[in-house]
């Protein structure tokens, strides 16, 4: 630092501030809306900008949280990123595992139509079309069938298998096990890092899904989170209870800014309290422990 010239320092200087202004006008939406969620009633009035607020207070989501709409939508979106999250991994890391097999017969027709659906999208309107004559509509499985998989996860996962040496799948094959056994015992368990930063890609598109349900689901008690959410912004009362939204401790009006920004916390704190534990994995090599030096 001592050996730097003038112009250096203050290069270094001017870069900090102006990270730190980037840092917080990213920061500062979050913070507001996770303050303003726990703002009293009273004082929401009262001030025109709350960035601390001096009595804090879970009434809106009490309210929320007291409905059978907002319940509905947790619910939907809940079993969307669970049930959806798995049946996509198991898809795509066992298609992308039988392609990755130079013995599968065809193996570069599958490869090609894969790559051929990355390049070329049907279009709205031949999926909608395709749910429907499947007896979809209105149901949650319209909003994971259509989306179990996709080309560019298959390709990426069949590259992380391409890595794991051939070695081992020929060790069990000694030992007895066939390609459901290899798949199982084998190369999943070796995968767990691959596995861990695509389920966290399909997890996060599940719990956001929108266009979908929007297109597939007409019962709004079937809607996911993101739908409801969509129209709390709209019109936060009629959309959670098909009335007012009154605070049940007083008689007072609830603000419609407090209930969406609980509403906005409800929908985003689960995706953001599960990235950290998964984190750690993105960075494991595909072969720790597996083969001793």
């Amino acid at each position: 630092m001592a050996n730097k010239s003038l112009g250096s320092r203050i290069f270094d200087v001017c870069n900090i501030l102006f990270l730190l202004l980037i840092s917080f006008a990213c920061f500062f939406p979050i913070y507001y809306t996770f303050v303003l969620s726990f703002t009293d009633p009273v004082e929401y009035y009262q001030k025109p900008l709350i960035l601390f607020p001096t009595q804090w207070t879970l009434s809106a989501y009490q309210y929320l949280l007291s409905t059978d709409t907002v319940l509905n939508a947790i619910g939907v979106s809940t079993f969307l990123a669970t049930v959806g999250t798995m049946l996509s991994l198991a898809v795509s890391s066992g298609l992308a595992y039988a392609i990755s097999r130079k013995r599968l017969r065809f193996r570069r027709i599958f490869m090609f139509a894969i790559l051929f659906t990355i390049l070329f999208q049907p279009g709205l309107i031949p999926q909608y079309l395709i749910v429907r004559q499947l007896g979809l509509i209105d149901s949650l499985w319209s909003l994971v069938i259509p989306s179990l998989t996709g080309g560019w996860f298959v390709l990426l996962m069949k590259g992380f298998f391409d890595s794991i040496p051939d070695s081992l799948e020929e060790a069990a094959r000694i030992d007895g096990a066939n390609e459901i056994g290899v798949w199982l015992r084998i190369i999943l368990p070796l995968s767990v890092p691959a596995l861990v930063a695509f389920g966290l890609f399909f997890a996060v598109s599940y719990w956001n899904t929108f266009f979908n349900a929007i297109m597939f689901i007409n019962d709004h008690k079937k809607w996911p989170l993101q739908v409801l959410l969509q129209n709390m912004l709209v019109d936060p009362t009629s959309s959670v209870n098909g009335g007012s939204a009154m605070d049940f401790r007083s008689n007072r009006q609830m603000p419609t800014e407090t209930l969406k920004m609980a509403a906005v916390v409800i929908a985003t704190l689960p995706i953001m309290l599960v990235y950290p534990f998964l984190q750690k994995h993105f960075a494991k090599g595909a072969m720790v422990g597996s083969v001793k030096e």
